[in-house]
């Protein structure tokens, strides 16, 4: 670990995430996605016997993966499976086609240190002195590993994203939904609360723009815009590092209940419509949530408690986790 921990170090006098084009990043963030550059690709901490180590410690509900020979439009309930344990699955990933995320990375102190560094970066880029007056709550990292000619189908995410791509050519596609045409409020819901895939049509391309992305290279994914992934003719190794705002936290929040209340047969309108109603919700939900926290200490548990909250398949991507 001790050239992790001089890696780390020396990361500190220069900032670990820059936006390719400052113009661009004041004009864009955090409303429009930018490209960007990023001192992580060579880190030995993203290196494939790392990664290894890390699929080892990480908890069972941390790891998903299938087959990287998924369609854009991928039916979540027929997405083409891996059989190998995590842990072969990275040690194979030139050639096993494979599609993996490891999520919660932040979880391992010497991964949350990088992460902190990086959006301390952003947050000093936007004109602010740390973390906390940026409003950046809540930082998590998701490490994708996948194979060469890989697909993450077209999907929205619940949080803001400075994705840095690692190893590989990667080409990262993200559709401009502002108007909610491409992806309607229910969608958006359901992707929230249920299976983060989205329907896709080949017109959305219009709206699309791909980011061409080599090592060194990144893109900003702000919030609820849809996009879908490929990789390149080489393995691939990327990091999404994430973050969420108060208001952030409280759409999603309220997302979930809207969920909740869907399932018995009261179909809600989107957050940001009825504030009252909004408000309420939120209240409610946040009691619930802070009396359920405390129980969420083991695997096991938060399986339940996932099941309880977002139906009955909410644990599709979990796999017993085979000793290795």
């Amino acid at each position: 670990m001790n050239a992790v921990v001089r890696n780390v170090e020396s990361s500190r006098v220069q900032n670990l995430v820059e936006p390719a084009d400052k113009a661009a990043f004041a004009a864009a963030f955090p409303n429009q996605p930018f490209a960007l550059k990023h001192q992580f690709a060579g880190n030995p901490l993203f290196a494939l016997d790392r990664i290894v180590d890390l699929v080892r410690e990480l908890p069972a509900d941390s790891i998903e993966y299938n087959s990287g020979k998924a369609a854009i439009g991928q039916d979540p309930d027929k997405t083409p499976l891996v059989d190998l344990d995590p842990a072969e699955v990275v040690r194979r990933i030139e050639t096993c086609g494979a599609w993996m995320v490891l999520k919660r990375v932040e979880q391992h102190p010497a991964y949350l240190s990088v992460i902190e560094q990086a959006l301390d970066a952003v947050a000093r880029a936007n004109g602010h002195a740390d973390l906390k007056e940026a409003g950046f709550e809540d930082l998590r990292g998701f490490m994708f590993v996948s194979s060469p000619n890989s697909t993450t189908p077209f999907h929205v995410d619940a949080e803001d994203n400075i994705f840095v791509h690692i190893h590989g050519d990667k080409f990262f596609t993200i559709c401009d939904n502002r108007d909610g045409t491409v992806v309607s409020d229910d969608a958006v819901e359901h992707s929230l609360t249920k299976h983060r895939n989205v329907k896709y049509s080949d017109d959305y391309e219009q709206k699309s723009t791909c980011y061409a992305l080599k090592a060194g290279d990144g893109v900003f994914v702000p919030y609820l815009w849809p996009h879908w992934v490929r990789t390149g003719s080489q393995f691939s190794i990327s990091l999404a590092v994430t973050w969420k705002t108060k208001a952030v936290m409280a759409k999603n929040d309220i997302f979930v209940v809207n969920s909740l209340l869907r399932r018995i047969g009261f179909p809600q309108r989107a957050p940001g419509h009825n504030r009252a109603a909004d408000a309420f919700k939120l209240a409610v939900f946040r009691i619930a949530k802070a009396v359920a926290d405390p129980l969420r200490k083991s695997v096991a548990v938060r399986a339940l408690i996932r099941k309880m909250v977002l139906g009955k398949n909410a644990n599709y991507y979990m796999k017993p986790k085979a000793a290795s």
